[in-house]
């Protein structure tokens, strides 16, 4: 069996974190306070988003993987390029000068909740003309990630997303799909999300969002009543299986092949479907048939060597997912090595540090890795 090759596109932007001095807890008014002037520890510069976190996460775990995201001919582009450089990963980059790079500044001062200041930049111009067709063309899967996120994307109800899905399902190739949290004051709060998903997972082989995005856009009543029972945790630790199931259920109905769902700490909830669609897409990527139709369960996560940051730890995730589809693994096999990545990522402070080769994670993971106690 041949390497199989991916292509990621998406939302892609520059992460900006300046370090606080640890004295600067309990001083979040001064630090704040028009005039003040802080010294600070330094800061951490990194890539962010679908595109750089799962695609080099995937560049990481040894897959053969083109990366498409947009950024502008800027100074902060051109950081992104250099970042993606040092992974020869990038020579595909989308750059425009109608439009700056996309990027992020989080203020984590010690004491309170970190504060985002986020520019979609380029993002919000992507579209299928922005498409290599012909780079996707020789790629045997498509993963497209945050659209919730890129302005083009959801607008006039989805018209340019559906258009691109379809195109690139047209090339042949097995077509990922990967949300973000939509911002509830945002312009993509206005739309109705439920209708997107309804005309966009039909041409979604491997829906992969997490259960707190997805909720949100199917049933925000059901979402509501989560955080009024959570009473301030983490919605993720007061959640059941009959209270995911359903959410399963709606995804096949509407048209995806498989759905993986990111159930932060506790760990992921696996469903797939049956039939002539399901037995195409395990044909096209060698996937053992009876091993991926008609299965359903709930991964529990692996105990983390330490619990550092949990930025990207859904992207590494699914890129662990993904190379393991394209490996033609078994999908008990598949979301293993995805809450492996996921407890891997967690113990560095960024997305990729973390991440081993694909051997190296397959071996921790054959030795009877401890696996967190499953509540779901």
């Amino acid at each position: 069996m041949g390497e199989k090759k991916a292509v990621v596109a998406g939302h892609i932007c520059l992460d900006i974190t300046p370090v606080f001095p640890k004295q600067a807890a309990g001083m979040a008014g001064k630090a704040l306070a028009p005039g003040s002037l802080i010294h600070m520890d330094g800061v951490d510069v990194h890539t962010g988003g679908a595109v750089a976190n799962t695609g080099l996460a995937m560049k990481k775990l040894g897959g053969d993987v083109r990366l498409l995201g947009k950024i502008g001919c800027d100074a902060f582009g051109g950081i992104v390029k250099n970042i993606l450089g040092e992974y020869d990963a990038g020579d595909a980059l989308i750059e425009t000068e109608d439009a700056s790079t996309s990027y992020t500044v989080a203020l984590a001062i010690p004491g309170i909740d970190r504060i985002f200041l986020h520019d979609p930049g380029a993002n919000d111009t992507f579209c299928k003309e922005d498409l290599d067709m012909d780079l996707i063309h020789g790629a045997d899967l498509f993963h497209f990630g945050y659209p919730t996120l890129m302005k083009k994307m959801y607008e006039h109800n989805g018209e340019e997303f559906f258009s691109l899905l379809r195109a690139v399902k047209e090339t042949g190739a097995a077509v990922s799909l990967d949300l973000a949290a939509v911002d509830p004051d945002s312009a993509a709060a206005a739309q109705d999300w439920r209708w997107i998903l309804s005309q966009a997972l039909p041409l979604v082989d491997f829906f992969v969002p997490s259960v707190e995005e997805l909720c949100y856009m199917l049933d925000e009543e059901r979402y509501r009543s989560w955080k009024e029972r959570a009473g301030g945790r983490d919605v993720t630790e007061i959640l059941s299986m009959e209270d995911i199931r359903p959410l399963g259920n709606q995804v096949l109905e509407m048209g995806a092949g498989a759905v993986l769902i990111k159930c932060g700490a506790p760990g992921i909830y696996y469903r797939t479907g049956k039939g002539p669609d399901m037995e195409a897409l395990c044909g096209k990527l060698e996937l053992p048939v009876e091993e991926w139709t008609d299965q359903e369960g709930f991964e529990a996560s692996y105990r983390p060597d330490a619990v550092r940051s949990g930025t990207g730890a859904g992207d590494t995730s699914i890129a662990a997912f993904l190379i393991s589809a394209l490996r033609g693994k078994g999908l008990k096999a598949a979301v293993e090595m995805a809450a492996g990545a996921g407890a891997c990522c967690v113990s560095a402070y960024d997305a990729l540090s973390g991440i081993p080769t694909y051997e190296a994670l397959e071996e921790k993971i054959r030795q009877g890795w401890e696996k967190n106690p499953c509540r779901i």
